[in-house]
């Protein structure tokens, strides 16, 4: 990533060293990643001083993803709007705002509301950083080089989010992470008050045709499909009233979604970008492989919590393999699709394989016998598959569309890559745990006996424990090899599958073309003429 004589960012006021200017936006924009509206590394202390549910918690983390991912189609529209300038000193200002009072709302709807603005707004500070370093990444607007890089920012800011808070709460309080971010953001508003001037490098372009209604209405509706598998083990499924009347509510709301759609001249997300060819093939994939990788947060930390009984401070330092697996995975990528320039489609297979490495080493390896560092390997190549499955996916998008739904498109898949297949995934597991803990229990209960307890002295409590702590070390050993069978038969299926893809990639267009082809559509709805 080395700077090009044609590259420069006039947004910046002449005194900041033209060398730097690139490497601080990437420095904002990873700030912008590792803020948030709550941050999971805290999730346990968060339960107890909140009075809170854990789906409680986990909800406000899918709000605010859904904020981000319907988000996208408006982006371009704010870039062409208002200055860098504004829009980066707006969301700084709003992550400020929502952390400083994320900490004492007790209300879950409100909670939820600020967690989704916050999403809004974090969404919007990265792709401002971005897209204005884009030509320094790749001068060429190469998407094989410009999403790696982006992947790794993202991904990276995740995985030293939850370290900083974890450590954050060791030694001080959980909401010193959220005093932590104000304190980043008041340095990203002082640094643009003072370094970055208001710059337009075209004329500004009205938010007039944007379909307001319709982004209410999607955005709805992912929030009640994630409500639904959220709370799903918890209300019992289809035995609770609540969960019907939220399924039933999903519905009409997607009806109004689907007429809406049909039925104005630009509704939010257009009929046509669902036409693309293989488009449903991917979307189906990345569900999947969220799915798989949900993993994570359920059998994972029932794992670390319940049968190895870890402090947050110790399973966090697997937290550190991730890392080398996501900076591995995207290197890789990288050079598999840009510098070797082989088929990102071959990509996605040795994505799938190393999420199989995944699963398979922690089936193997998974007892309360091991030491911690013996899942390294397999957090690791989690790390990588995520990365490189990442990356390929999104140039894979890119690729299937035309420029005009790209992001129509990044908001349906970010919100099943982000949301709906984590969401999904920790509900089955859940549902999972919940039948083979107490089949297993029925199953091995029969070695508690009469004539073992009538030895003197007995140890009833901790013989307990250890019976239960197997019997969790039992089922989640049923639940990875049942996940593990899933993941090799979709690894099949996707080798068998023959996905027709351009031989030469796309470039990414211009600014001024993307805004010369958003120009002739907007003066087409003011003439009132069809596009």
């Amino acid at each position: 990533m080395s700077s090009t004589p044609s590259f420069s960012m006039p947004m910046f006021r002449d005194f900041v060293p033209r060398k730097l200017q690139p490497w601080i936006y990437l420095c904002i924009a990873f700030t912008f990643q590792l803020s948030g509206g709550i941050y999971l590394g805290a999730l346990n202390q968060m339960i107890g001083d909140c009075s809170l549910m854990r789906e409680d918690l986990l909800m406000c983390m899918y709000s605010m993803l859904i904020g981000m991912s319907f988000y996208f189609p408006i982006l371009f529209r704010t870039k062409f709007r208002f200055t860098n300038k504004t829009l980066l000193t707006a969301s700084a200002l709003v992550m400020l705002l929502c952390n400083l009072v994320v900490p004492y709302i007790t209300c879950l709807p409100l909670l939820w509301a600020v967690c989704f603005v916050s999403g809004m707004a974090k969404i919007q500070g990265t792709f401002e950083c971005m897209s204005n370093i884009q030509l320094w990444m790749t001068p060429k607007r190469d998407f094989t080089v410009f999403f790696p890089w982006l992947q790794m920012v993202i991904l990276c800011s995740m995985q030293f989010s939850d370290l900083l808070t974890t450590y954050l709460m060791y030694y001080y309080h959980w909401s010193y992470m959220h005093l932590f971010v104000v304190g980043v953001m008041l340095v990203v508003l002082l640094f643009l008050f003072t370094c970055v001037k208001h710059f337009r490098f075209m004329k500004p372009f009205p938010l007039f045709g944007v379909d307001w209604l319709g982004w209410a209405l999607w955005a709805a509706l992912g929030l009640e499909v994630t409500y639904l598998f959220c709370y799903a083990d918890w209300l019992d499924w289809w035995s609770s009233p609540v969960f019907r009347q939220v399924a039933v509510v999903a519905v009409v709301n997607l009806v109004f979604c689907l007429w809406r759609m049909f039925t104005i001249r630009h509704p939010y997300l257009e009929p046509k970008m669902w036409t693309y060819r293989g488009l449903c093939p991917v979307l189906i994939l990345i569900t999947l492989v969220e799915a798989f990788l949900a993993t994570e947060y359920v059998l994972e930390e029932v794992y670390y919590e319940e049968v190895m009984h870890y402090a947050e401070q110790v399973s966090v330092q697997l937290d550190w393999f991730v890392l080398v697996g996501i900076v591995c995975g995207c290197v890789f990528s990288y050079w598999w699709m840009h510098v070797r320039g082989w088929s990102y489609l071959r990509l996605c297979t040795i994505g799938l394989a190393s999420l199989i490495a995944y699963l398979f080493g922690f089936y193997v390896t998974l007892s309360t016998d091991i030491h911690l560092y013996q899942l390294a390997f397999p957090v690791a190549c989690r790390g990588f598959a995520y990365a490189a499955l990442c990356s390929a996916f999104f140039v894979c998008l890119h690729e299937l569309m035309s420029f005009q739904h790209f992001f129509q498109a990044l908001a349906v898949f970010n919100l099943l890559h982000a949301v709906v297949g984590g969401v999904l995934g920790c509900a089955v597991y859940a549902r999972g745990l919940s039948y083979f803990v107490p089949d297993n229990f029925s199953r091995y209960g029969a070695s508690v006996e009469r004539v073992g307890f009538s030895r003197a002295p007995f140890d009833l409590g901790g013989y307990m424990e250890e019976f239960i702590s197997q019997m969790m070390e039992v089922s989640l050993k049923q639940l990875y090899g049942w996940v593990l069978y899933a993941a090799i038969l979709l690894f099949l299926l996707f080798l068998l599958y023959d996905m027709p893809m351009r031989r030469q990639l796309k470039r990414m267009p211009t600014w001024a073309s993307v805004k010369h082809g958003m120009m002739n559509s907007y003066w087409r709805v003011r003439h009132g003429k069809m596009p």
